[in-house]
């Protein structure tokens, strides 16, 4: 397995259409096309995350015919699969049959209760750990796997289960050999002992932004007044407001089974997603009771500890609870309110965690390569807030902390927007996606200022304050502020280097990199549904035919289209690499270097490398340029080995 490539599937982007683009991305060096759901949903779907019918392949993206016909194009296929949930309407005939909808559904119908995937009513909850019900979600994706139609699978969502582990297992058991899960693990938190390739690569993203973010731009950008309190307590505060108002019917339903105070503040001070307490086997890992014992005491606290018997059915709908609430108030809700450095607030994130350093980065690729080395490796994906691209620019903001600071201050003071906050959220979000449409900016300010909750919300929208704020947006996409432009173009600069940095540290790390439809040029997206616009795939094909006859890349987007192609080729050229050890090399605190098998090196400089040496044994050959092997043996200067790139990636000559 070298890489995998995410296609956003939909009606005009369907199995037909990707067909067309096999050899593209077969001469890009992917190996595996990575393909948003793909079973029957309800009419009209722009993501197929709303399944209304999962025994058959969907008609509107070309049926079984096409996918199957896809797949013999020679590109294995990791499906993306939607166990948790399903759209619920007369198109879903179990949810319309009165008799199958309390057999296939988390449904009462006594009261008619039944669980959402979070806070979209059209959306019910499966009832998975019922072997029936597994059999007729999966059927047709088993059969599928059996065929060799389908390689692998990406589990949506796990932790909405009742059982995530006992379904992992189970998946497992009916032959789905690789299977990656969408967890989201909170810093420090370890993924279970799962049959699993991994998951889909949060935690390396967040890794990967964090070791190009400079420490000491920290004071600098914190005494800003409008960049908000500490994290942790806007975390708190947003998470608590989510189980009181969003999620009142979840924790009515849980104070239903068990009348104790408390509920709503353990579900949002759980410090992680969920714990994975088993009342029917009665397992309590240690972990699980720390983080119980960190949101709950009391009588509760002993409940969910299973150290109080008699209580299953509210310890799993707890533990399904939790996470909503964690992601609707952490990654939906105070991602918008904290605007310290927004390079931060991405899912799986810690915005409370400035910087990261080589050596910690190091430790965590030793960890995914002695558990995990085939799990995922992303810098965007089709959930994340904003692109690689525009990520890594916000965060070279720190690197220039003061200046930075110096101007948004002078620009928000004089800008002509409804509040601070808002200003500030745009002039940041506009440094990292500069130049922009200004319809594209508004589109997300709206978007933005809604899930921020502060003046306006998705239910109850104050018109006055978007049309303010919309306004705002374009007036400094049309006439920017004196000197935006310049300081945005040099932070364009410093981001760019950074991008680079790391993508090759996602090509070359223990796992699998994935690049996210589109993203193999310069992608200057926001959350979507900005991401999901459609990709200029001619204008891609033709950068990769000048590169592969030998032209020089043209621009950063090229740049960036040369490195993925040229570490995809070294990862199928010496595969033992790849799967071999991982090794630091040691060239100071400002360059991450290391070793795959022994035989591939890559030197990526962070921040303050400049005169930094490294030195390797034996003779070693550039992959980014035709220079002549050099020996590394004495040492040389991580200057001289990157030349005309940011970075650099060699092999044993």
């Amino acid at each position: 397995m070298i890489a995998t490539y995410r296609l956003q599937l939909s009606p005009e982007q369907d199995f037909a259409a990707v067909r067309a683009l096999v050899p593209y991305l077969r001469d890009l060096g992917i190996s595996h096309l990575y393909l948003s759901p793909s079973l029957q949903a309800r009419t009209g779907s722009t993501h197929g995350y709303d399944v209304v019918d999962p025994t058959q392949v969907s008609e509107a993206l070309g049926g079984e015919e096409g996918l199957r016909a896809l797949a013999a194009e020679g590109l294995q296929i990791v499906l993306d699969i939607v166990p948790n949930h399903m759209g619920v309407s007369d198109e879903n005939r179990w949810w319309a049959d009165e008799r199958e909808r309390p057999r296939v559904f988390d449904y009462d119908p006594d009261d008619g209760w039944y669980r959402r995937f979070f806070d979209i009513d059209d959306l019910a909850g499966v009832r998975v750990e019922d072997p029936a019900v597994f059999e007729l979600v999966h059927g047709k994706v088993l059969e599928l796997v059996r065929d060799g139609v389908v390689d692998g699978l990406r589990v949506d969502h796990p932790d909405g289960l009742a059982d995530p582990a006992g379904y992992l297992v189970r998946l497992h058991d009916a032959g789905a050999a690789h299977v990656w899960v969408e967890k989201i693990l909170h810093t420090g938190e370890r993924l279970r002992d799962w049959p699993v390739e991994g998951t889909v690569g949060y935690e390396f993203l967040n890794d990967a932004a964090a070791l190009f973010v400079d420490p000491a731009g920290e004071a600098a950008l914190a005494r800003l007044p409008w960049a908000g309190e500490p994290f942790e307590e806007v975390a708190a505060r947003a998470q608590l407001e989510q189980a009181r108002t969003t999620f009142a019917r979840e924790v009515e339903r849980l104070r239903e089974l068990l009348d104790v105070d408390g509920i709503p503040e353990a579900l949002a001070a759980l410090p992680v997603y969920r714990t994975y307490v088993e009342p029917w086997s009665g397992r309590v890992e240690g972990q699980d009771v720390r983080a119980i014992e960190a949101a709950a005491d009391g009588r509760l606290a002993d409940v969910l500890a299973l150290r109080e018997r008699g209580h299953d059915e509210f310890v799993t709908r707890f533990q399904q609870t939790s996470p909503p609430i964690t992601a609707k108030g952490i990654e939906d809700t105070a991602f918008y309110r904290h605007l310290r450095l927004l390079a931060l607030n991405e899912v799986g994130g810690d915005p409370a965690r400035f910087g990261l350093s080589v050596d910690a980065f190091h430790a965590a690729g030793a960890a995914r390569a002695e558990r995990f080395p085939r799990g995922l490796l992303v810098t965007q994906t089709h959930d994340t807030k904003r692109s690689g691209d525009v990520r890594a620019r916000i965060g070279a903001l720190s690197t220039m902390a003061q200046e930075w600071a110096a101007l948004a201050e002078r620009w928000v003071r004089e800008a002509d927007a409804p509040d601070e906050h808002s200003a500030y959220l745009v002039l940041q979000t506009l440094v990292g996606c500069w130049p922009i449409e200004a319809d594209r900016l508004e589109a997300y300010v709206e978007k933005a200022l809604r899930e921020a909750k502060l003046r306006t919300t998705w239910a109850a929208p104050d018109e006055a304050y978007e049309g303010a704020a919309r306004r705002y947006a374009r007036g400094l996409v049309e006439s920017p502020p004196d000197g935006f432009v310049a300081f945005a173009e040099r932070v364009a600069v410093e981001g760019r280097r950074a991008a680079l940095g790391q993508l090759l540290l996602k090509l070359t790390v223990p796992g699998v990199p994935d690049v996210y439809q589109g993203d193999e040029l310069e992608a200057l997206s926001l959350v979507d549904p900005d991401n999901r616009r459609p990709v200029d795939w001619e204008a891609r094909r033709a950068a990769l035919a000048r590169l592969l006859a030998g032209e020089a890349p043209r621009d950063y987007g090229e740049r960036k289209l040369d490195l993925i192609r040229r570490a995809l080729a070294l990862r199928a050229r010496r595969p033992g690499a790849f799967a071999g050890a991982y090794e630091p090399v040691d060239a100071g605190p400002g360059v991450c270097a290391y070793l795959r098998g022994g035989e591939v090196l890559a030197v990526v400089p962070v921040r303050g490398w400049q005169g930094a040496r490294l030195a390797v044994p034996g003779r070693w050959r550039s992959v980014l340029d035709d220079g002549e092997a050099v020996d590394l043996g004495e040492g040389a200067d991580v200057a001289a080995l990157t030349g005309a790139w940011p970075v650099a990636l060699l092999e044993r000559a």
